[in-house]
């Protein structure tokens, strides 16, 4: 069963919200009802070179007119809203503009090279859509996520948590001819906004004005309601696999409903929470009599060793130290479950 990072849903993620909702009706209102409009959103570099149609530059960087590209791209999108709630909309905001306009560069450097190296016109060719930004997001997700396996395959081959995310990926760069002149040149804008290249950070951002602007007029229209719960069953393919998933599903809503109940209780105590009082170790949960809905007692456990790996994951992603300890030790080191958590709160 594939798991995902954070809660499920569009909560707190605005903008993911917007990207995912208009761009795709757009590109089903021209594909059904508007086909004769569609030449006007195509990504024709040689246009924007030749006849000087600037224009291009965004009506065909905006729209896919490949309802597979929409597809898939909308699918990205919704998994990587974690980062809109991990650092805010202005930010995610602001990587995504950088790398859509640092991309459109790097369309032309590299169509101008197919040319010179090979003799291909690929200026013509290219696919349009908010494809490049899509891309731009796998560095973040490489760097900042951690790879946290599910299932082994065959010996060193394992399936993660991430796996399907990098299919849907791979999906997407191969759906088209020339697409992976606009991959290449996402990665690399992606890479390059990371890292803060020739600080185009200070350049390429969403002014502060302008983000409160958008809060005010758009975030009504587009913003979500918190999750009341994370119904998540999975398929298990026996008994003894979908009872173990139920157990795993309590787990999680009894961590999320004790958390509720002592969160007004933090600014008093003026320090940091007691994981391990909150959410006993999960795997330590035996017993369950679901029938009548009792459970037993277990004694408390001694503190659990925590890996120093895992702890360095999470600390890369912005958790403090004692933070990460107390989760992964309340999770009976399970690093999936306690980035979840963190994430979420």
């Amino acid at each position: 069963m594939f798991t995902s990072t954070g809660s499920s849903g569009l909560y707190k993620a605005p903008l993911s919200k917007s990207l995912l909702l208009v761009p795709s009706a757009l590109s089903l209102l021209l594909a059904l009802l508007l086909p004769h409009c569609q030449k006007f959103f195509v990504y024709d570099l040689q246009a924007v070179k030749e006849d000087f149609q600037i224009w291009r530059l965004i009506c065909g960087r905006i729209i896919c007119l490949d309802l597979k590209d929409t597809f898939c791209s909308s699918l990205l999108i919704y998994n990587f809203r974690i980062f809109e709630r991990r650092y805010g909309s202005r930010k995610f905001a602001s990587f995504l503009l950088g790398s859509w306009v640092l991309s459109a560069v790097g369309d032309f450097i590299l169509v101008e090279a197919v040319w010179y190296s090979f003799g291909i016109t690929a200026a013509r060719n290219l696919p349009s859509g908010f494809l490049a930004p899509v891309f731009a997001l796998f560095v973040p997700f490489y760097c900042s996520i951690p790879r946290v396996q599910v299932a082994h395959i065959l010996g060193p081959l394992s399936i993660t948590n991430k796996t399907l995310i990098y299919i849907l990926g791979l999906q997407l760069f191969t759906s088209g001819s020339y697409i992976w002149i606009v991959a290449i040149s996402g990665l690399i804008s992606g890479i390059c906004y990371s890292s803060d290249v020739f600080q185009v950070r200070q350049v390429l951002y969403v002014p502060r004005w302008l983000a409160k602007f958008c809060s005010w007029a758009l975030e009504p229209i587009f913003s979500s309601s918190e999750p009341t719960s994370e119904a998540r069953i999975g398929m298990g393919a026996t008994v003894d696999i979908q009872r173990q998933q139920r157990m795993e599903l309590l787990d999680r809503q009894l961590m999320l409903s004790q958390f509720a109940q002592v969160r007004r209780q933090r600014q008093q105590q003026g320090g940091m929470i007691n994981w391990n009082r909150l959410f006993p170790p999960l795997r330590q949960r035996r017993n369950v009599n679901y029938q009548d809905g009792r459970r037993s007692e277990q004694p408390a456990s001694p503190p659990l060793e925590v890996s120093e790996e895992q702890v360095a994951r999470l600390m890369e992603m912005g958790f403090s130290r004692g933070d990460a300890l107390e989760a992964l030790r309340a999770s009976n080191n399970d690093l999936n479950v306690a980035t979840n958590f963190l994430l979420q709160h």
